[in-house]
């Protein structure tokens, strides 16, 4: 008949708990001596109870390993460290190079140092140039299409203001329709100079 689980929770009484440890520590020391015979690995266990004593186990010498311990540990914290600044390193040499190559095709893109590149090189900026010129007037043009509309706007309001301000002179009345007369080809003039 087989042991039922136990529970991992703090053992309350006082004796099992010192019994369990004694059991336990052990337990550990013999499955630790197993590992370092079985496997030729180097073992340390340290173990402070909850009275503060100290019990420890190692396979060949204590402050050895701890040393080696530390040293790992360090030289871990090292190349870490190192890794990131290689790393930080690499890429504002990537980031130099980027830098440098756009500078170098703006100053192409403006005619500059031309005298460096091969002719297919000149090709390729060539049909680049083309590409950009085509967009540049594309949007020109559309640019022109919409002022166009927006006059053409103002044009239509401006006519229907004037067709009001005609019909609201001539209800003023025939007593001022030599003035009127006088006045009105005056406000066409200005209307188209507005154009």
């Amino acid at each position: 008949m087989g042991r039922g689980r136990v529970v991992m929770e703090r053992i309350k009484n006082n004796i099992n708990r010192q019994v369990t440890f004694t059991k336990r520590r052990n337990g550990l020391r013999k499955k630790a001596h197993e590992l370092s015979v079985l496997c030729d690995a180097q073992v340390a266990v340290i173990i402070y109870c909850s009275r503060g004593k100290l019990y420890e186990f190692c396979s060949t010498d204590m402050n050895k390993i701890l040393e080696q311990y530390r040293q790992s540990c360090y030289s871990s914290q090292d190349n870490v460290a190192e890794n990131e600044t290689q790393n930080i390193y690499q890429e504002v040499s990537r980031l130099k190079v980027k830098h440098e190559s756009l500078q170098r095709s703006q100053r192409h893109l403006l005619g500059e140092d031309l005298q460096q590149l091969r002719l297919k090189e000149l090709l390729v900026l060539e049909k680049q140039l083309d590409r950009t010129l085509s967009k540049a007037r594309q949007e020109k043009t559309r640019m022109m299409f919409n002022q166009l509309e927006e006059l053409r706007t103002k044009e239509n309001d401006l006519a229907v203001v004037n067709k009001q301000l005609k019909r609201e002179l001539q209800e003023v009345g025939p007593s001022n329709a030599n003035h009127v007369a006088c006045e009105e080809p005056t406000l066409q003039l200005h209307i188209c100079n507005i154009h």
